[in-house]
């Protein structure tokens, strides 16, 4: 399985995000603080750059990016919404945003390691897209663990988004709708992306 393994507080610098965007809220960096920093960017760097910001948050590799992109274009709707609720729906993506992972790295890893279950199912598929009724759930086997007892006992690491219904003290999510374009709270122009792959 691939991993993105760049730097967090570099990468994040460069692509203008705040490291709070992954789940690092302590993170930052000092080096090379204002230097060759260009003044202005042409369009085809700002489509790029916009590219790699959402393939770094939800660790994306290119390949399945593109695949994303290529059903968001068949689907009904604007392509760029379409591609970006569709990756939010990401089990790795809903483990993060449910507060019982700290980081979307570490919710990908505890969903690829069998913490997780997906209508009493055990998934280890970090990709596997939820729906409106799922219930994700940590496995009974999980739940005795040092990390997930301490989310039932001082609370979960974020607030869950309004598409999905938390039950702390069960470590359990029920996935009531699906994700809007509201519901994603990361600097996004996601027309640029569009753009870049429509030429």
């Amino acid at each position: 399985m691939a991993k993105n393994m760049q730097p967090i507080a570099k990468r994040c610098k460069s692509l203008n995000i705040s490291p709070s965007a992954m789940g690092y809220a302590k993170k930052e960096t000092n080096r090379n603080p204002k230097g060759q920093m260009r003044k202005k960017q042409s369009e085809y760097a700002l489509q790029l750059s916009e590219k790699q910001k959402v393939k770094f948050v939800y660790g994306i590799m290119e390949k399945q990016f593109r695949s994303y992109y290529e059903k968001a274009s068949r689907a009904e709707g604007q392509t760029g919404e379409v591609l970006l609720t569709t990756i939010e729906r990401r089990l790795d993506n809903v483990a993060f945003r449910t507060g019982f992972c700290s980081t979307r790295r570490h919710a990908r890893q505890t969903v690829s390691h069998g913490h997780f279950t997906v209508n009493g199912k055990r998934v280890t598929i970090p990709s596997y897209l939820v729906k409106p009724g799922d219930i994700i759930a940590v496995s009974e086997s999980s739940r005795s663990s040092v990390r997930f007892k301490t989310i039932q006992q001082e609370g979960p690491y974020c607030n869950a988004p309004r598409w999905m219904d938390v039950d702390v003290s069960n470590l359990v999510t029920r996935i009531t709708a699906m994700p809007a374009r509201e519901d994603i709270d990361l600097p996004i122009e996601e027309h640029l992306i569009v753009e870049l792959y429509s030429k």
